[in-house]
C-alpha cells in the first residue's frame, strides 16, 4: 500500500501546542470573558508587527473584515467595486452585502493576482474602491495598482486573508492599501480553532468606526449612531491565536523551504506541462498554499490520489461564472486567463509540518505521472 499524504493537516500543530491551547483556553473560560475581552485587546496588539499597521480591529471573520472595510467609505447600491474573478467567494461577497456592484478585471498568467494594466478600463463614474487579492499568500503589484487608484481618487482595500506575513518590495502587505483584512479560518497561515478575522489600517478615524460597527455600532453602551453588526471577535479563539502566533515566523520559514524543496525536485517536470507557482523578484511569499498548472488537471489529481497523495482546487470556477453572478452579465471567455487557471490549476500537500518523506512522496507520484 502506498503511503498516504494528506492534502493538509492540523493534528500535527495542534497536538504540538495542545498543551499551551489547553491552558489558554481554560484561562479565559475562568476570567468569563467570551466576547472581546482582554485577549481579543492583546490579540490586536500583537497581531501589528504582522499587519504593518497602526490599528488592527479584530472580528469573527475575514468576511467580515471585508464588509466593514466597505462599509467605511460608505459604499452601497449603486456603487462598483473592482475586483478579481480568481479567488474564494468572500472578496465578492462583502462587494454584494453592501449592495454594490462586483466588477472583475482578468489575472496575471504567471502571480495569478489581479491584472493592473486592465482595471484602469474597468474604472468610471460608480467605482468606489479596488479590493485586490493576494492570492495563495503571493503580493499582488500594489505600486501599479496604487498609482492607478491615485490617479482616480480611489481607496485600495487589500484582502490579504491568505497572505500573512507576505511582503512586497520589502513592505508588509496589509499596510500597502487603506485598510487590510486577514483571516482566520482554521486552515490560514494562522489559524483559529474555528473563525475569525482582522481589519487594519493606520487611520484612527476608521479604526475607531469599525471597532463600532463589529459591536453592534456602538460606541458607548445602548447608544448607537448607526446600524451596526455583531462581528465580534470571541475570546476563545483570540486565546488560541495569540498561542499561534508566537509560531507564526517559524512556521512561514518552515512553508518557504518546503516550497523551494517542491521547486527544485519538480523543475524537470516543466517540459512535460507542468507549471510551477513564480514568486516575482519583488514579492515575498507567504506561501498559504502550493499550487501547479496542468493542462490535464483533473487527470493528474485521479493520478494522485490513486497514489495515496491528496491534493484539493482552489479555485474551480471563477466567481464571474457562478450562478450567482449570472445577472452581472458575464459570459464564458470574459477573463480567458482566469478561466484557463481554473481549469488547470491544483494545491498540492502544503502545510508546515510536512516531513521530508512525505513531499519526496509527492514529487515521486508526480514524476511518475505518464507525459
Amino acid at each position: 500500500m502506498h503511503p498516504q499524504v494528506p492534502y493538509f493537516s492540523l493534528s500535527e500543530q495542534h497536538q504540538a501546542l495542545k498543551k499551551d491551547l489547553l491552558h489558554a483556553i481554560e484561562k479565559t473560560i475562568d476570567q468569563n470573558n467570551f466576547c472581546l475581552g482582554p485577549d481579543v485587546d492583546a490579540f490586536e496588539t500583537e497581531f501589528k508587527p504582522f499587519s504593518g499597521t497602526d490599528f488592527c480591529v479584530a472580528m469573527n471573520s475575514g468576511t467580515s473584515a471585508l464588509h466593514i472595510a466597505l462599509l467605511l467609505h460608505n459604499i452601497g447600491p449603486g456603487d462598483e467595486v473592482i475586483t478579481t474573478p480568481f479567488t474564494f467567494a468572500s472578496t465578492s461577497w462583502a462587494i454584494s452585502y453592501v449592495g454594490a456592484k462586483p466588477v472583475y478585471v482578468d489575472i496575471e498568467p504567471n502571480t495569478y493576482q489581479i491584472d493592473p494594466t486592465k482595471i484602469e478600463a474597468a474604472i468610471n463614474s460608480r467605482t468606489k474602491a479596488i479590493l485586490p487579492v493576494h492570492l495563495y499568500g503571493h503580493p499582488c503589484d500594489m505600486d501599479a495598482i496604487l498609482a492607478i487608484a491615485d490617479k482616480h481618487g480611489l481607496p485600495v482595500i487589500e484582502d490579504a486573508a491568505q497572505a500573512h506575513g507576505a511582503a512586497y518590495k520589502g513592505r508588509i502587505v496589509g499596510n500597502l492599501g487603506r485598510q487590510s483584512c486577514f483571516s482566520f479560518y482554521p486552515t490560514k497561515n494562522l489559524g483559529a480553532c474555528g473563525e475569525g478575522g482582522v481589519l487594519c489600517t493606520n487611520q484612527p478615524d476608521l479604526a475607531r468606526r469599525a471597532i463600532a460597527l463589529r459591536n453592534h455600532g456602538s460606541y458607548q453602551r445602548y447608544h448607537y449612531e448607526e446600524v451596526g453588526y455583531n462581528y465580534r471577535m470571541e475570546g476563545i479563539q483570540a486565546a488560541v491565536l495569540r498561542v499561534k502566533l508566537r509560531h507564526l515566523n517559524s512556521w512561514l520559514e518552515a512553508r518557504r523551504s518546503h516550497a523551494e524543496v517542491y521547486h527544485q525536485r519538480l523543475a524537470t517536470l516543466t517540459s512535460l506541462g507542468l507549471i510551477l507557482p513564480q514568486e516575482q523578484v519583488w514579492a515575498r511569499s507567504s506561501w498559504h498554499l502550493y499550487v501547479v498548472r496542468h493542462p490535464r488537471r483533473d487527470a493528474l489529481q485521479q493520478h494522485l490520489q490513486d497514489h495515496g497523495v491528496g491534493s484539493a482546487i482552489h479555485y474551480p470556477i471563477p466567481l464571474h461564472l457562478q450562478k450567482c453572478y449570472e445577472p452581472l452579465g458575464y459570459a464564458p471567455g470574459s477573463f480567458p486567463v482566469a478561466e484557463q487557471v481554473a481549469r488547470e490549476c491544483l494545491a498540492l500537500p502544503f502545510y508546515p509540518e510536512m516531513t521530508p518523506t512525505q513531499i519526496h512522496r509527492v514529487c515521486e507520484v508526480l514524476q511518475a505521472y505518464p507525459a
